[in-house]
């Protein structure tokens, strides 16, 4: 088979235009995991569509039990390559938890997530929430309609839970921010006491995203924050409702990227460049023509072998709406975004954003200075390879040379405050200024020391 696929590539380069400028590949047989989320869609589609096999790449795809499975595979060589929690790579390489060297060459999308809460906390935070003319809630709703929930069931005895996917996940941190936004506090970590729980108004702990609705159905959480699509499936189960999107969370903001390690990258680096090469393709082919390609891509990923959950409940978030109560359809065109605004670019700032999470919270122990910030998302965001994949699909032909930001200096302008759901504005040039202006989280020298925070 193998050598019919070779004779195959070697044929049809004499006539595509993937071959213009063909790569001399180090390595051509790969394996990349994921996890059974929408927002795997780019790999799903560089396969589906022959976009590795365009670059010369025999890429075979695995579903990955949880995150932590996926992050040790790539680093133990079982896997090429892998979808990641972009915390990932960034906590691998300042060793927070598993310590390796591992880059992103590719960001894979924005937004895509929500917050889910029971039946029952929906109907008990229904009242502090205000209506449209309609009658029906007016978004986004602020955690404050959570808070008197969480003390009531602190007045009971009874602790508030809350699911999120990963300890360095977007979904943790989005649900933190969420929270605190609201005036809760969802817990700080410390070097003895990684639960993130210390002084938490409402506990979180890890679900893998496929379980997060038999665990809300179970009781077992109150509420959760998870990607696409299992925000949907809780809706079309009758079990919970989605609060918030993280598009309403904060506008636009980065979700998973794709991880390999940098021992990879330098000792293949023209097979890094032709799976970026690949990746860049499937991602304008989601975004394309107003998201016309969306209907297939729905149907590819409700395969078995990708996300496994019902065309319907995939479509439901994918072609641009997003239902919060079961018939409140509403409009949200850039809840997946996979190519539009630079998604696949992957910006410094937003690494630098994730690591002020991870320092927010206690991850990150102690105070870094704004160079730090700077150094570590440059050892782990490769806008250069980037760069050089584009430029190689610019030249055949293969894509828009006005779609990618050339000139960059890998920040993104200052997100502004009607954005965020807070009114906070994020400026990833000045992490240490971004994080004074957070009423709810470490700042400056603090640490968190037993079950409280000094200085």
């Amino acid at each position: 088979m193998r050598k019919l696929m070779l004779g195959l590539v070697a044929s049809t380069a004499l006539t595509s235009p993937a071959f213009a400028e063909a790569l001399e590949l180090e390595e051509d047989e790969l394996t990349f995991g994921f996890i059974k989320l929408t927002d795997m869609a780019p790999l799903a589609v560089a396969y589906e569509q022959g976009y590795f096999l365009d670059e010369g790449l025999f890429v075979t795809l695995e579903a990955q039990a949880n995150w932590k499975v996926l992050l040790d595979g790539v680093i133990g060589g079982q896997l090429d390559g892998a979808h990641m929690l972009a915390g990932q790579p960034l906590a691998a390489t300042i060793g927070f938890g598993t310590e390796a060297h591992i880059i992103t060459p590719f960001s894979m999308d924005l937004n895509g997530n929500g917050i889910t809460v029971s039946n029952e906390v929906w109907d008990m935070m229904k009242p502090n929430i205000p209506t449209m003319d309609d009658g029906r809630p007016q978004h986004p709703i602020s955690a404050e309609a959570l808070a008197p929930v969480v003390e009531q069931y602190k007045s009971e005895g009874k602790p508030f839970n809350m699911g999120m996917v990963f300890p360095v996940s977007t979904h943790n941190y989005e649900l933190r921010y969420w929270l605190a936004a609201g005036g809760l506090h969802p817990g700080y970590y410390s070097p003895e006491n990684v639960t993130g729980q210390i002084g938490a108004d409402v506990f979180l702990s890890v679900t893998p995203p496929p379980q997060m609705p038999a665990t809300l159905e179970a009781g077992t959480i109150n509420g959760y924050c998870v990607g696409e699509p299992w925000n949907q499936q809780a809706v079309f189960k009758g079990i919970g409702v989605p609060v918030v999107t993280d598009y309403e969370l904060w506008k636009n903001n980065p979700e998973k990227v794709f991880g390999i390690t940098a021992e990879f990258a330098e000792e293949y680096p023209n097979t890094t460049r032709a799976v970026t090469k690949a990746l860049i393709r499937a991602a304008i082919w989601l975004d394309e023509n107003d998201n016309a390609n969306r209907p297939e891509a729905v149907e590819i990923l409700s395969r078995p072998e990708y996300v496994g959950a019902d065309y319907d409940v995939i479509a439901n978030s994918m072609t641009g709406t997003f239902e919060y109560e079961k018939g409140d359809k509403r409009e949200v065109p850039d809840f997946n975004v996979f190519f539009r605004y630079n998604a696949t670019y992957p910006f410094y700032s937003d690494a630098v954003w994730y690591l002020t999470q991870m320092r927010r919270w206690g991850q990150i122990a102690d105070a870094k200075p704004d160079s730090w910030y700077d150094e570590v998302a440059k050892s782990v965001y490769r806008p250069d390879i980037y760069l050089e994949a584009a430029k190689m699909l610019v030249d055949e032909g293969l894509a828009d040379s006005a779609d990618f930001p050339w000139d960059s200096d890998g920040y993104k302008a200052p997100t502004p405050a009607e954005d965020i759901i807070d009114g906070i504005a994020f400026d990833g040039r000045t992490p240490n200024a971004y994080l004074e202006s957070l009423p709810i989280g470490l700042k400056g020298e603090q640490v968190v020391v037993g079950a409280g925070v000094e200085g």
